[in-house]
């Protein structure tokens, strides 16, 4: 089983993609830090009363979102690189034992991700603090490490479900495309749609998407519709769902 591991995680590390993605999030993370600066630097000309009314200059705010997409597709890649090469077959009949296989890649991808989900929000989280310096809330998202470690858990958490997420897809669809539009659709359009619905569906629904499970988790909004406990089995159930979903198609489908 090491040899496995090791040669998925070589796969996984050698590949360009998962250069030019790992690099896309540093720009993305860049980009929020620029957001967090022109933020914080108009905050300091506006009078008091303005102040009151502007959000926290976090870079996590850019990030996030963008860096769940990413470790998605990072995942996917992981698997619909060698069906699209056709070098699955090798792969298979190097590792026969599919299961193995299979947990040999959802380890490798959990790893990664929850490492660079991990770095990327500490970074984020760095970057609005330097940014913010001592200015009070609420340009300054949070008082102290402590107060913010829930959230930045919470996010690691969400990164890494989605490395996993993208890695079930690809078993199950086969096709970087087609984990792409399920992707965009799950984490950008979906949940705007699911708003349109009539109360008090709407935030029932809405409060199961993806992209908001992690500030419930986090326990960060006020009146939130799922408590932290709730949002985690519902992160569960995504995960469960489709790497069950993606071992039952790598068991029972020729490669």
């Amino acid at each position: 089983m090491t040899d496995v591991l090791v040669s998925e995680f070589l796969k996984l590390r050698t590949v360009r993609s998962t250069t030019y993605l790992l690099l896309s999030l540093v720009l993305t993370l860049a980009a929020g830090a620029l957001v967090s600066y022109l933020m914080t630097a108009d905050y300091d000309v506006q009078p008091p009363d303005v102040q009151v009314r502007f959000g926290a200059a976090d870079p996590g705010m850019v990030v996030l979102p963008f860096g769940q997409f990413v470790l998605g597709v990072l995942g996917a890649l992981a698997v619909t690189s060698e069906y699209g090469s056709g070098m699955i077959r090798t792969a298979l009949v190097s590792v026969p034992r599919r299961k193995s296989f299979l947990l040999a890649k959802t380890a490798v991808v959990g790893g990664v991700s929850a490492v660079v989900g991990a770095a990327i929000t500490l970074l984020a989280y760095a970057a609005g603090e330097l940014i913010t310096g001592d200015r009070p809330k609420p340009i300054s998202a949070y008082d102290s490490f402590a107060e913010a470690a829930p959230t930045l858990l919470a996010n690691t958490a969400s990164l890494t479900l989605l490395g996993l997420f993208g890695l079930g897809l690809g078993f199950l669809l086969r096709s970087t495309a087609g984990v792409l539009v399920t992707l965009c659709g799950l984490l950008f359009v979906i949940p705007g749609i699911s708003l349109l619905l009539p109360s008090p569906w709407d935030d029932r629904v809405y409060s199961v998407m993806l992209p908001v499970l992690a500030p419930q988790l986090a326990g960060e909004l006020a009146d939130p519709p799922l408590s932290p406990a709730a949002a985690a089995l519902v992160m569960v159930a995504y995960l469960v769902s489709v790497l069950g979903g993606g071992m039952v198609a790598l068991l029972r489908r020729d490669a």
